[in-house]
């Protein structure tokens, strides 16, 4: 084991994670934001309206992108169980 394999590693293991996170973050962001243009315009300061739609937006996301995830989790698991003689 090298640095250049555990450089490599690493990079494959962010470069994972903010695969699977981003499409979901990203929903909530959005949705926040516009949750939060629409309580600016409206003067409407109800503390469950900034929540409810994030959640009902995340939970979406989840479901639209939690095959694709898990691809993206399954592929990735592969290929390090393949080179796992390598780690030692």
């Amino acid at each position: 084991m090298n640095a250049d394999f555990i450089i490599s590693l690493t990079r494959d293991s962010i470069t994972t994670i903010l695969l699977v996170a981003v499409p979901v973050i990203g929903v909530g962001l959005l949705v926040g934001l516009a949750v939060s243009i629409f309580q600016a315009a409206t003067q409407l300061q109800e503390p469950t309206l900034a929540f409810v739609p994030k959640i009902i937006a995340v939970l979406l996301a989840v479901l639209l992108f939690g095959g694709w995830s898990l691809r993206v989790l399954t592929s990735f698991t592969i290929t390090l169980w393949g080179n796992l003689q390598t780690l030692f």
